[in-house]
């Protein structure tokens, strides 16, 4: 790695079944990049897209607090994000340090696995809210499920109580 890094973001956003999938990255400009996910255990192809990842702390008892996401409001976000809300897509998200002369040079610092529960605009941002399984259950919200597909390995230092 050379003496310069950066930090940036591989977001996928599927809904429910898997049948609809985007991969995007926020630094590589106009560029798409080859990015091993080691928590999902797989390659895939990531667009550049401007895009905020903001407000989450892990816990082993959630944050309490919805973590977001924030688009440029332009036709590209548009034409998802009303089915990401209305169908409570799932999201991964990669924080990673990357090399700036090698975008194949990454370093994971975190994944976060979420469900989108809401969304708010304006003319110029799009904005998903964002749930962890952990803040689900601990807010008791109805209908939500533990899936390893959603948390992933829990920690053996979790406290997780099931109903």
């Amino acid at each position: 790695m050379t003496d310069s890094i950066a930090f940036a973001h591989y977001l996928t956003l599927r809904d429910q079944q898997s049948t609809t999938q985007f991969y995007f990255q926020n630094y590589w400009i106009n560029e798409s990049i080859s990015y091993y996910s080691a928590s999902r255990g797989q390659t895939n192809l990531y667009d550049f897209m401007p895009f905020g990842f903001s407000g989450t702390i892990l816990t082993k008892s959630g944050d309490n607090q919805a973590a977001t996401l924030v688009f440029p409001n332009n036709s590209l976000s548009r034409a998802w994000a009303e089915s990401a809300v209305t169908g409570n897509w799932l999201i991964d998200v990669s924080t990673v340090i990357i090399d700036p002369s090698n975008s194949a040079n990454t370093t994971d610092l975190m994944y976060y696995t979420a469900q989108v529960i809401a969304a708010t605009w304006d003319n110029t941002a799009l904005q998903l809210q964002l749930a962890s399984v952990l803040d689900a259950v601990g807010a008791d919200v109805p209908r939500k499920k533990l899936t390893q597909q959603l948390v992933g390995q829990l920690p053996l230092t979790s406290s997780v109580r099931v109903r």
